[in-house]
């Protein structure tokens, strides 16, 4: 039998090449339900678009690739099992790609749609300052999973997303050590030039303090250091030292991701702190890790399963064409642990 193509869709389905082309493609300019019933006729005769729905003799190829930014982050590692376990009962493959906080994301995407063929992408943490123009060229679905905001130039039409409020849930990180007492809140947070969650987290940080009418101290505001690994515990050990030489007033810490404040409880303890007792600490993230350190980490917690298994639901909807372009905003938990206390 001859490989069927995407004319030969067409003509099943009624319509035209450019038709079954959009229905590919996600594009907003097609009905809902011609859409649905090409893609049932697409499954039934086991069709598979090319990346650029133009090349009519595609091998099949039933990959899904995973580009995460920040892969020493553990939360990213408990996640990146839940969606291969997800896509594995899908009967497609997972291709795992790290990519650096320097480089480009969709230029590594694009790349990727040609050698891998994929049917699909997750974008995993980092952040995106890319037009609708430059997400277009990728032609096949992509959700950003754990994302920080997108640009306003960015239709919300063209792509879908799965994440926490992170200026939200980090407000009531805040608030909570505001609520034991804790006036003079340090905070380990990402650069000036950050866009991305890191930039949220300290958006709801400084928030919390004006709600309150707390002042802001700039010098209790230590940034990562670019010239280590990102969200590392080593780059949380470095900025608790900074802090703690700095010789300024402040009785809580909180690290926007565990692992610094992992890294940043080790620091303390080495300098002879006490913890709660001298200073009370407290993460972001929720990874297995603190719930084992001592003292146990207080945490806000993101959820992990849920975000993942919808992260992978939503993008097979999209492939199934059961469904268009969605955004999901998941609630954090705070988990009280040993770490801080009242003051």
């Amino acid at each position: 039998m001859d490989e069927i193509t995407i004319k030969d869709i067409a003509r099943l389905c009624g319509v035209g090449v450019s038709t079954v082309s959009r229905a590919i493609n996600n594009h907003p300019d097609i009905n809902p339900e011609t859409k649905a019933m090409i893609m049932q006729v697409i499954i039934e005769n086991g069709y598979i678009p090319n990346n650029s729905a133009r090349n009519l003799k595609r091998t099949d190829a039933k990959s899904i690739a995973v580009l995460v930014k920040g892969m020493t982050n553990p939360f990213f590692n408990d996640m990146i099992k839940i969606i291969e376990a997800e896509i594995k009962k899908k009967k497609y493959t997972l291709v795992l790609h790290h990519v650096e906080f320097n480089e480009d994301e969709v230029d590594v995407a694009l790349e990727l749609v040609k050698e891998k063929r994929l049917r699909g992408i997750i974008f995993l943490g980092g952040y995106f300052t890319h037009s609708d123009e430059k997400l277009n060229k990728l032609n096949v679905p992509f959700i950003l999973s754990t994302v920080g905001r997108t640009p306003e130039m960015i239709s919300r039409h063209s792509y879908s997303s799965i994440s926490v409020d992170d200026l939200a849930e980090s407000y009531k990180v805040v608030n909570y050590l505001i609520q034991l007492g804790h006036k003079n809140i340090a905070i380990i947070s990402a650069g000036d030039d950050d866009e991305s969650i890191g930039k949220l987290r300290l958006e709801g940080y400084r928030k919390a303090l004006l709600d309150h009418e707390l002042p802001i101290n700039d010098r209790i505001i230590i940034s990562m250091k670019q010239s280590n690994v990102q969200y590392s515990m080593e780059n949380g050990y470095e900025a608790a030292k900074e802090l703690l030489a700095s010789g300024e007033s402040f009785t809580a810490l909180y690290a926007i991701a565990d692992t610094l404040a992992i890294g940043a409880c080790r620091a303390f303890i080495e300098a002879g702190k006490k913890i709660p007792d001298d200073y009370s600490i407290m993460g972001f993230d929720g990874i297995e890790h603190g719930k084992y350190s001592t003292p146990s980490l207080t945490t806000l917690k993101q959820p992990v399963e849920e975000m993942a298994k919808a992260t992978v639901d939503l993008l097979f909807d999209i492939l199934s064409g059961k469904k268009g372009h969605d955004h999901k905003i998941f609630a954090g938990e705070l988990v009280i642990r040993e770490s801080t206390s009242e003051i």
